[in-house]
Parts: structure tokens; sequence; C-alpha cells
């Protein structure tokens, strides 16, 4: 079994060196990181499985580190774990529409974090293992297998969170989900998220989407479903 390789992104050292250890204790091969700069390198020299980001840092902080993640092709599809000491939802809703796929904040418990990873590549593995390799709702074609979302042939970028939520969607159109849904299936647990968070990321996906975003309706004080 490959084993999987996990960048720590974290500018308080005994904060690194508490992660990296519970992460080396769980079979993880873990590069640590102490600046953004440093994390725009190590991606360049090797792609990770998983990044764990913290957004206040020196320099370039995780949010332009989580941006330059997603405009390389090399890294869009790279999930990241945003670490903040902060709780308010703006910068919780900044960092998940820049691409981010699951958050926690400090003071925060290592079990808790390896949960979160373990949830990711039990995500991942699911997705790669899937029988059905191509699905279609009106001109959206999603390819499982190859991770790619294809509207009239140009293909889209999407995030691993936009991507699973989009296949929610595409996978019964004309079905209704709730944000509870949503965030069930996109974090496969017991998630702190906020409706708005929820809808950031709609808004996002449908603006990727393009003129197709508009099969993404709106249904008040329920949620969401892909148009029929």
């Amino acid at each position: 079994m490959l084993v999987k390789q996990i960048l720590v992104v974290e500018d308080e050292e005994d904060i690194l060196e508490l992660v990296s250890f519970n992460l080396k204790k769980e079979g993880y091969q873990v590069k640590g990181v102490t600046s953004g700069e440093e994390a725009l390198q190590e991606v360049r020299r090797e792609v990770p499985s998983l990044i764990i980001l913290d957004l206040m840092l020196p320099g370039v902080d995780g949010f332009d580190v989580c941006k330059a993640l997603r405009n390389d092709f090399r890294t869009k599809a790279v999930p990241v774990i945003m670490l903040t000491a902060r709780s308010e939802e703006a910068d919780i809703v900044i960092g998940l529409e820049l691409g981010a796929d699951d958050y926690l904040t400090k003071p925060f418990s290592p079990r808790e974090l390896i949960a979160r990873v373990k949830a990711i590549f039990r995500r991942l593995e699911v997705d790669i293992s899937d029988h059905e390799i191509l699905q279609k709702v009106h001109d959206i074609e999603i390819n499982v297998k190859r991770h790619e979302v294809l509207i009239s042939g140009n293909q889209i970028n999407l995030t691993s969170t936009e991507f699973r939520v989009l296949r929610l969607l595409a996978g019964k159109p004309g079905w209704v989900f709730t944000r509870d849904q949503i965030v069930g299936a996109v974090h496969d647990q017991e998630y702190a998220v906020t409706d708005r968070s929820v809808d950031v990321m709609i808004v996002g996906l449908r603006r990727k989407l393009g003129p197709s975003g508009q099969y993404i309706e709106t249904v008040r004080g329920v949620g969401y479903r892909m148009k029929g």
C-alpha cells in the first residue's frame, strides 16, 4: 500500500511538532514547513496527498497559499484542511470559498484532526473505487475516475469539495438536498458549518459552471437541487 504523504504548514513550532507526531503515529509520511513560501516551494518539488494549512502565516498567508494551490493544475484537487485560531464565520467562509475542503479551529484535539484526515482519505478512496464512471446531466459531464467535469467539451476546474457537491446533486436530478445533507455527503460526519458556508460553496460552484450553473436551483427554506 502506498504511504500517504501529508504536508503540514504551521508557523507555531509546538503545534507543528504535535500535529506531525500524531500523523506519523498513524503511519502517514509527514513534511512540515513554517511559512507559505516554503509550502509553495515544497509542493512544486513533490505534490502531497493532503495539506494541513494554517491560515495565519507570516508573509504569504494561508489564504494566498490555498488560492495558489487551486490555480495550479497539479494541485487543484489536493485536499486542504485549514487550521485557524479564528472561529469567525468570515474567515471560514473565505477559506471554503478559496477551495479548502475542511477546517479546524484552534485549540483542537489531535484525535479530531486525525479523524478529519481519515475521513477525507476515505472519501477519496470511495471516489476512486466508484463503479459509476460517468455522470451526465444537461450539458454537464462528470468523469468520476478522472475527477473531471466537462461542459460542452470544456474542462471546468473544481475543488474536491465542489466536485463532491456537484456529484451529489447531479446523481438525483430533481431531488432536493438540505444543507445538512450536503454537509453530510461532503464531510462524512458531524461538522460545525453554517448555512452561509454551504451557500458560499453553491455560489462558487454555480460561478464555475457558468451558464450551466442555472441548473442548480435554490429551494427556499429547504436547500438545493439539480434541475431535472
